[in-house]
């Protein structure tokens, strides 16, 4: 496969080099090299299989847009940009696909099914701590976020606090707790290396190619 990586941040630069040890032909483009979208014409997309999007929200936004407008391929693990997802998923219907996620980490896929198990708990009530790297650009995370609302589907009208942390390099935690009159129960993710992050999204990458629709990464992850 052809995959193109939009930023080269931490978890965009491991996308790469994963990609290439799996065999793929990368190239990457930074913010900078691709200012509101500018190089992602449908000439440059020729040929590339998948599109991967670590970036910004408001970068992401217009990335999103300019791919599938050009019937390309996208995977966007970037965040905070969820707002504008229901005026971007129509453009997927000139034949591109749009794969969006929260989080590309295949155990916090894990967490979300384990935190709808937990949810179904009578007389508990549930909290939700996350801590992230201070150069993090949305709080609370997308993840945690997630989490929130996989438990008040699951309790309708429940309200649940959200704690966020920003600490030097933190690489991501989250945990999910439940304090009932008797008893606390907690769940964990905690990230010890992002690389767990940026090979669920090159394998999404590998799933979506020659794909046309719009998924979370929620829905299609034991595809994989």
């Amino acid at each position: 496969m052809h995959i193109l990586v939009l930023g080269k941040g931490k978890t965009g630069s491991l996308v790469a080099e994963i990609a290439a040890e799996r065999g793929h032909s990368v190239h990457s483009l930074d913010i900078a090299d691709n200012q509101h979208a500018a190089a992602l014409t449908a000439e440059a997309l020729r040929g590339v299989d998948a599109v991967v999007d670590f970036t910004a929200p408001e970068a992401a936004v217009e990335n999103i847009s300019a791919v599938l407008n050009a019937g390309g391929r996208i995977v966007v693990g970037t965040t905070g940009w969820y707002a504008h997802l229901d005026a971007l998923k129509p453009l997927a219907q000139k034949g591109g696909a749009l794969l969006y996620g929260t989080n590309f980490s295949i155990g916090v896929q894990k967490l979300f099914r384990l935190t709808a198990d937990l949810a179904k708990l009578e007389g508990y009530t549930f909290s939700i701590s996350e801590t992230h790297h201070v150069t993090k650009l949305d709080a609370p995370s997308g993840t945690a976020i997630t989490l929130g609302q996989i438990i008040e589907a699951a309790r309708p009208g429940a309200k649940v606090e959200i704690t966020s942390h920003r600490i030097a390099d933190a690489m991501g935690e989250h945990v999910v707790t439940a304090v009932g009159p008797y008893d606390t129960l907690e769940l964990r993710h905690d990230v010890s290396s992002r690389r767990c992050l940026a090979l669920g999204a090159v394998r999404a990458a590998e799933w979506v190619a020659g794909k046309s629709g719009v998924w979370e990464f929620r829905e299609i992850f034991d595809q994989l």
